[in-house]
């Protein structure tokens, strides 16, 4: 009998045993299983034609590296990438949202056109879907929960030469400021006075071109530019971008001016530089930005060589924003746990910390954009390339 019993207890501790051993692995099939992340879905609006397409392609750039970088993941989620086309205004941005959010967008992001940013405001709130803007950001811009913003505030790209300048300029030496008329342009000169002075005799008049969609033409602003010279300045601030900002310059040069040119790093980005056969007529503009290719940091050497590789030309000011915003929302999602709703990942945002970026350590400000570094480049010869060269750090904003 105590044989039999102790027969049957060995029978059943092996049944046991072996029902433990098979309830373990399935255990830990389902625990694999259990937090296995879920695929997610990430919306980014950029302008697919106009002038703005090449700052659209840099942003698209920017926000893919990250993801190659990364296995194609944010927050250790298989992420899908999926490109509309902002167009130029509110009606054009509303509809690339709405599209979006009907696919299932965990978060949005890009956003080139400020016109499209202040037309899409109030339905991202309202949708409560995070938007990390990666260029766009008008100064109006404000009491926003779900808008946060990777590039500026571009007021400040004023503030940033406006100290330079105050500081630098001679006091005999007079400045002739040209700009488009547009909200951009009414952010930027605000900015600028604000530090420069809006009464200081340095400067005078502003001097208000057309703001021109598409490619201005050869004489487009050759009336303006006359007017602005006759001021004889020893120095022109002016604000513009893209095919604006190439024809402008040629026809500043065509009209005989040689002197210095001073502007927001957004005039010599992207193509700018290469459109110019001649050298000399863009040596020495010195620009004010929150990055330059050549900044010597861990995080920028890491990105810039990689965008190299891939593209083979230097990362703009556009293409790392649009990085960081990438960057932001790999640690928001992360964040939020393995199975993030959009309004977790928004609180997530707020919890965010400094980040190590290309352009230096920043962080988000109470207004959701970053507090930043901003820096002095000038156009120089990098060996036999022009460049947008490193000169200075020239503040901290935001």
């Amino acid at each position: 009998m105590p044989q039999l019993n102790r027969r049957h207890a060995l029978q059943l501790l092996a049944a046991l045993g072996t029902a433990g051993l098979v309830a373990g692995c399935g255990d830990n099939g389902e625990s694999e299983s259990g937090t296995r992340p879920n695929p997610i879905k990430i919306g980014m609006l950029v302008p697919q034609n106009g002038d703005l397409k090449e700052v659209g392609v840099e942003v698209v750039n920017g926000f893919q590296l990250f993801l190659d970088l990364n296995e194609g993941q944010l927050g250790g989620h298989p992420t899908e990438l999926i490109i509309a086309d902002e167009g130029t205004d509110a009606q054009s941005g509303q509809a690339a949202v709405e599209g979006l959010l009907e696919q299932g967008v965990l978060s949005l992001t890009g956003v080139v056109g400020s016109a499209v940013m202040l037309g899409i405001r109030d339905m991202v709130e309202q949708a409560r879907v995070p938007l990390v803007g990666s260029n766009a950001s008008p100064t109006s811009l404000q009491s926003v929960v779900y808008i946060w913003r990777t590039s500026y505030v571009l007021d400040e790209a004023g503030r940033a030469l406006g100290l330079y300048l105050k500081a630098t300029l001679d006091p005999s030496e007079r400045l002739a400021i040209i700009m488009p008329q547009s909200p951009a342009s009414q952010d930027v000169l605000r900015g600028f006075q604000q530090e420069f002075g809006e009464s200081d005799p340095r400067i005078g008049r502003v001097t208000w071109t057309e703001d021109i969609s598409g490619t201005p033409s050869k004489s487009a602003y050759r009336r303006d530019i006359n007017t602005a010279l006759q001021r004889d300045p020893d120095g022109v601030l002016c604000f513009f971008t893209g095919a604006a900002a190439v024809e402008f310059l040629k026809q500043l040069r065509a009209a005989g001016y040689t002197g210095p040119v001073y502007a927001p790093g957004f005039l010599t980005e992207g193509n700018f530089l290469a459109s110019f056969k001649d050298e000399a007529d863009v040596l020495g503009i010195q620009t004010a930005l929150n990055y330059s290719p050549d900044l010597n940091n861990a995080a920028n050497r890491h990105f810039a060589s990689a965008y190299r590789k891939k593209h083979g030309t230097s990362p703009t000011a556009y293409a790392t924003a649009s990085h960081d915003a990438a960057r932001v929302l790999n640690q928001a999602i992360r964040r939020a746990g393995g199975s993030p709703t959009p309004q977790e990942v928004n609180l997530a945002l707020g919890k965010i910390g400094r980040i190590d970026s290309p352009r230096g350590v920043w962080q988000f400000n109470q207004t959701r954009t970053p507090q930043q570094r901003w820096y002095l480049r000038e156009v120089q010869l990098d060996g036999q390339v022009l460049s947008n060269v490193l000169l200075t750090e020239l503040a901290t904003l935001g």
